[in-house]
């Protein structure tokens, strides 16, 4: 599948992410990346994306009026709506990390805004698909929990969780895992938005309960720009916005030190996804929202094809 960024004309109408976080109303931020989303794809090539369909249903009150299909209106005078093939009835589990270190960030903003904002845009997403969606947050401790659901009034809640400032210390993401391990009882898809900058071994144990309890995993490392390059040019005092321990480092010296190990993590991390079947995808801070919604969305679509490769003989009616 290719890249919506291939595309010269949709890249150029992505909202950046500097733009985007401009806009003070979380649920607002993330209606504008999915409205542009689905323009997007309407204007470029690949508008088979995401939008085949297999039979139609009744219109409610509830459905969004953008997917009636005004053809067979005309014909039947009365109003359905395109049912799509990835339509699944999931059952989505947001796990979004709200500690410290979540907290730095060059470009305007923190990597705690971006996570925020991609949570609420796979949520608004989730939920216009009829999708049942919840949210675990978490830094040294578990901060909000609220189960999934779809009903009126659950979204704006889910919002409110997320628009809390990150803090605590520490990250304490191995807890919030085997929480959701515990709470979440039938199998569903679990979306974690961490940096994870913390060892592997610590996270891998909870990781794997995951997986042996049948829950499709889904990892969004954010990462800020400085950490990917640590393009800094003087030697200066840095400080571990966890523990508040400072350190005088001579960046240029320990630079290619400091990518080699950071490569060394982001790569054990991958490896252990696909160990486990779970999709990883590393995210820079200046990634446009739009294409992380599409990384997400082009999971669901690899999982429906394994499935159908699997089962070749029946109809899948549901991915969870």
């Amino acid at each position: 599948m290719k890249d919506l960024s291939a595309t010269s004309g949709t890249a150029a109408s992505l909202i950046e992410p500097k733009a985007l976080m401009t806009i003070r109303n979380l649920e607002l931020r993330a209606r504008v990346v999915v409205e542009g989303f689905w323009s997007g794809i309407h204007r470029s090539p690949y508008h088979g994306f995401s939008v085949e369909f297999t039979e139609y249903r009744q219109y409610s009150p509830d459905d969004d009026p953008r997917y009636l299909d005004w053809r067979v209106f005309a014909r039947s005078d009365r109003f359905f709506i395109k049912k799509f093939e990835d339509e699944t009835n999931l059952r989505c589990y947001l796990v979004a990390d709200q500690s410290r270190s979540m907290t730095f960030g060059t470009p305007g903003y923190t990597k705690a805004q971006y996570a925020a904002t991609l949570a609420a845009t796979l949520a608004y997403f989730l939920y216009l698909q009829g999708d049942a969606v919840g949210l675990l947050t978490f830094d040294e401790r578990l901060r909000d929990y609220l189960p999934a659901r779809h009903r009126t009034g659950h979204l704006r809640h889910l919002m409110q969780a997320l628009e809390k400032p990150a803090g605590g210390r520490q990250t304490d993401l191995a807890t919030a895992l085997t929480n959701i391990a515990g709470i979440a009882r039938h199998r569903g898809l679990v979306v974690l938005l961490s940096d994870f900058l913390i060892p592997l071994e610590q996270l891998d144990p909870a990781l794997t309960i995951l997986a042996a309890g049948g829950h499709e995993l889904c990892l969004f490392q954010v990462l800020d720009p400085a950490e990917l390059t640590f393009n800094f040019d003087k030697p200066a005092m840095f400080e571990d916005l966890e523990t508040g321990r400072t350190l005088y480092i001579d960046a240029q010296g320990l630079r290619q030190e400091y990518l080699g190990k950071l490569e060394a993590h982001c790569s054990g991390l991958h490896k252990r996804c696909d160990e486990l079947g779970a999709f990883y995808q590393r995210l820079d801070t200046t990634r446009p929202l739009e294409l992380a919604l599409f990384d997400f969305l082009r999971l669901r679509m690899q999982r429906r094809r394994r499935v159908r490769r699997a089962t070749p003989h029946r109809a899948i009616a549901n991915f969870a």
